[in-house]
């Protein structure tokens, strides 16, 4: 739904609505249907869930906003024939994202490492060929960490995390 609605927006919203709770983005690839991202958390908060779910639901907002003004009928009808009776019951009217998430804590640099190439690649893994070069995926932050260009002002490089080196306030 990203690239259906150039979406990629919201998620850089959503990134500038953590950073002002100083919750740190610090890689991300934004796929036309799905979202990598490594986030830091330097105060863990109460709920993970909570913090995704409010994503979600400021994204799919946004994306159903404007596939009415596309008049997108068929699209809208295939997300509102994906809510479930329970969901219908709470007032949701479109299922524009998937209820789970898969996250994954990452205590060791071979990990975080791993995590960053995999998403990096995401681009010209497999069925995408969306680039020939991963850093030139204008959705990434693969060219920061490849190239030092930032595409995204409010990025914090994991490994001055890793060293220690917050900013003070973006």
């Amino acid at each position: 739904m990203f690239e259906e609605v150039k979406a990629y927006d919201t998620v850089f919203k959503w990134f500038d609505s953590l950073s002002a709770r100083q919750t740190y983005i610090t890689a991300y690839v934004i796929m036309p249907n799905h979202l990598h991202a490594m986030l830091y958390f330097p105060k863990m908060p109460k709920s993970l869930n909570t913090v995704v779910g409010n994503a979600k639901r400021f994204m799919a907002y946004e994306i159903v906003k404007r596939l009415t003004e596309k008049k997108a009928v068929d699209i809208l009808s295939v997300l509102q024939s994906g809510v479930s009776e329970k969901e219908r019951m709470k007032g949701q009217v479109h299922k524009v994202f998937e209820s789970s998430f898969d996250a994954k804590e990452c205590y060791s640099m071979k990990f975080i490492d791993q995590k960053i190439e995999y998403m990096h690649n995401n681009p010209v893994a497999g069925k995408w060929q969306l680039v020939k070069d991963f850093t030139e995926y204008e959705h990434s932050s693969a060219s920061y960490y490849e190239r030092g260009m930032k595409r995204y002002e409010k990025l914090l490089n994991v490994y001055d995390v890793i060293d220690g080196r917050l900013p003070e306030v973006f």
